[in-house]
């Protein structure tokens, strides 16, 4: 027995918005008898734009009724550019939860939904057309299907892409090529997520974070001992450097410019800052 939320029991025993609108706005039909599970959604626009009506008709488990119900129920009151961001995570958000093993009814919404506002906007049939080619031929799943579960809830393995659109859940033949197009997707988030590589400094970007450097870290220390420092070159990651005041007489002055003055701007400007003193 699937372990079911109250909420997804109250919308299979008591679904809301049964049956077909009448002249409606958009018409979206998706699945097969023949796989299990078949949605046709359909929906209606009032004078303000907003979708004043949405039913549903289903063939499935208690999820795909479930899940069909709530679609209807969330899309009522939007515009079609709220209804268009619908995902199916959303489906399964608003009834407290779905058994992993019945996410595909979600997903299932999801896909009438698209096709009801394709149909809307363009015209077309309403029935699903498959794009690209078929992986999963036991339940007619191609390739853009896998990727589109795959990338928009970030699957990792062969059994969750079964659970969220059935493929692979035939006779297996197509695992392999299912967990290629795992593999490839997230390598493409991944690399999508990575941090762009930092636009290296200019010359006189690194001067002045050098001198703001001295100013706020270094020059306080040196002036509290009666001493002080100018910047005198920069030469790449070479920076040279000369002591002023008490610093100029100090016998410490090679400790001060290595423990003090590199090693700020070593840790506020760069790791391979190295610092001279001007010679006399």
């Amino acid at each position: 027995m699937w372990d079911y939320t109250d909420k997804v029991m109250d919308h299979f025993k008591n679904p809301r918005n049964v049956g077909v609108v009448e002249s409606p706005d958009g018409i979206g039909e998706v699945g097969s008898l023949a796989c299990g599970d078949a949605l046709k959604l359909t929906f209606k626009l009032g004078d303000d734009g907003r979708i004043s009506d949405a039913k549903f008709q289903t063939f499935g488990c208690a999820s795909a009724i479930a899940s069909s119900s709530a679609l209807t129920e969330m899309i009522k009151g939007m515009t079609i550019e709220e209804a268009e961001k619908v995902t199916n995570q959303d489906i399964a958000t608003f009834l407290g939860g779905l058994p992993e093993q019945k996410m595909h009814c979600s997903v299932m919404g999801r896909e009438a939904l698209e096709v009801a506002i394709e149909n809307y906007h363009t015209g077309r049939t309403s029935k699903k057309i498959l794009e690209g080619k078929v992986v999963c031929k036991c339940f007619g799943i191609t390739e853009d299907e896998i990727e589109h579960v795959v990338r928009d809830n970030k699957l990792t393995t062969a059994e969750q892409v079964t659970n969220y659109c059935k493929a692979g859940g035939g006779c297996g033949g197509c695992v392999p090529e299912i967990e290629a197009i795992i593999e490839r997707v997230q390598k493409e988030l991944r690399a999508a997520a990575a941090p762009a590589p930092a636009k290296p400094r200019t010359i006189l970007e690194t001067i002045r974070l050098i001198e703001e450097t001295m100013e706020r870290e270094i020059r306080p220390t040196l002036q509290r001992d009666g001493g002080d420092i100018d910047l005198i070159d920069v030469d790449h990651d070479r920076v040279i450097i000369a002591f002023r005041g008490m610093c100029a007489q100090c016998n410490v002055a090679e400790f001060t410019m290595k423990d003090v003055v590199e090693a700020k701007l070593r840790e506020f400007v760069s790791s391979d800052i190295t610092v001279e003193e001007a010679k006399a």
